[in-house]
């Protein structure tokens, strides 16, 4: 198997697909590139599983069952493919935890069967195997492993994948998903109709607002994560945490209307964060 193919296929995948932050910038280190894309390919086609395509959801647990599967073969040295081979080649060079990545697979597969969130606690237990393990992730590729800087990390991801809930809140809605927490949608006066009918009342906006501030929030305590870090690894993150600041000001600046603009950075805001980042 080529696994340096595998590598480089990953790279072009990761810089193929558009994020609210910069997968494999050249801030990060060349010999951890191929690492990170290697990771990025796992949880983005695992992703893809659970959200693409016209598959019943039974077949999107079936197919993530078997993905699960082969990362089961691949963490014993079984290979299927190069691509497996490329990422147990990664776990083993950099030590990596390997329940990060079967926590991102059980929030895949939430995301096939759970379509509704009774409070903000459940949306964060969400998080907890949506996006944080990918942080933590990173960490370990940079030999950090400090509780306190996975706490910090946390926050910024959870931050992220907040972000992007608010932003696609539209795309989410077609494919029968909400994250805004149904107790706070009753409270705020918000029915699923609105979302229907893309109606940007005065109701909707007071929720977004308010999610976009508590968002807001938890990334400003996540940046106490900067400190545990060095070289270009404090100015990607800086970098990453900045992409998800802006989309939520765009969101801000749309007057809170997530249901007939989607905000997204363009490659002109990413060159001015990046100059924030290391100033």
């Amino acid at each position: 198997m080529d696994i340096e193919s595998a590598y480089n296929d990953a790279l072009e995948f990761a810089r193929n697909h558009y994020e609210n932050f910069p997968v494999v910038s050249f801030l990060v280190p060349k010999n951890l590139r191929k690492h990170v894309a290697i990771i990025y390919w796992f949880a983005r086609t695992a992703d893809d599983l659970a959200d693409e395509g016209p598959m019943k959801s039974e077949e999107r647990i079936k197919k993530l069952d078997e993905f699960e599967n082969r990362l089961t073969e691949l963490l014993n040295g079984n290979y299927a493919n190069p691509y497996e081979l490329a990422l147990h080649s990664t776990i083993e060079a950099k030590n990596l935890s390997a329940d990060n990545f079967y926590n991102l697979l059980k929030a895949f597969k939430q995301d096939v069967i759970k379509k509704r969130y009774n409070d903000f606690s459940e949306v964060l237990d969400y998080c907890r195997y949506s996006a944080n393990p990918v942080g933590r992730l990173i960490l370990e590729l940079n030999d950090i492993r400090d509780e306190k800087a996975f706490h910090y990390s946390d926050q910024v991801c959870t931050a992220l994948q907040l972000t992007n809930f608010w932003q696609d809140t539209l795309n989410d809605f077609q494919k029968g998903r909400i994250y805004y927490p149904l107790d706070e949608m009753d409270k705020f006066g918000v029915m699923e109709k609105v979302f229907e009918l893309k109606e940007n009342n005065l109701n909707l906006k007071a929720l977004v607002k308010y999610n976009v501030e508590r968002t807001n929030q938890l990334f400003n305590e996540g940046k106490s994560l900067i400190k545990y870090l060095n070289g270009r690894l404090k100015y990607e993150i800086k970098w990453t945490i900045l992409g998800g600041e802006t989309i939520l000001k765009k969101i801000e600046l749309n007057n809170f209307d997530v249901l007939n603009l989607r905000p997204v950075a363009t490659k002109k805001d990413f060159l001015i964060l990046f100059v924030k980042s290391i100033l």
